[in-house]
């Protein structure tokens, strides 16, 4: 059974950092395309940022680029998302979900629907 855990959300004030975790049990990130994704209330889902199974390529939403990094540890089984200088609206439920990779250097940023596996979530809250 694929699953996907969310971890490290949490309340900062803006210009902090937080680091996501999401880690898989079932199967192994190798060969799996990895998104993070975040929901504001009354807002759709929208793309943060993707990472290829190689490891080899990310991309970023324009309006984290710069502040945000995602990072993967096979080894671990793990996806990393650190966020540094956040701002309040960077509040958020954030997801990570994963997808069967084609090719190694494939990464998606903005197509929920291209994702099978999603975790439940965790949240982070941006305010002083």
């Amino acid at each position: 059974q694929l699953q996907l855990v969310e971890s490290g959300g949490g309340l900062v004030q803006p210009g902090g950092s937080l680091r996501l975790s999401c880690a898989a049990s079932g199967f192994t990130l190798d060969h799996y395309v990895i998104s993070w994704f975040r929901q504001a209330p009354g807002k759709e889902r929208e793309g943060v940022s993707c990472i290829s199974s190689s490891g080899g390529r990310t991309s970023y939403a324009d309006s984290v680029k710069g502040r945000f990094t995602i990072s993967r540890d096979n080894a671990k089984n793990t996806v990393y998302l650190q966020m540094n200088s956040l701002k309040p609206e960077d509040t958020a439920v954030y997801y990570c979900a994963a997808a069967r990779a084609p090719l190694p250097g494939l990464c998606v940023l903005s197509q929920p629907t291209y994702f099978g596996s999603w975790g439940q979530g965790t949240q982070v809250t941006v305010s002083s």
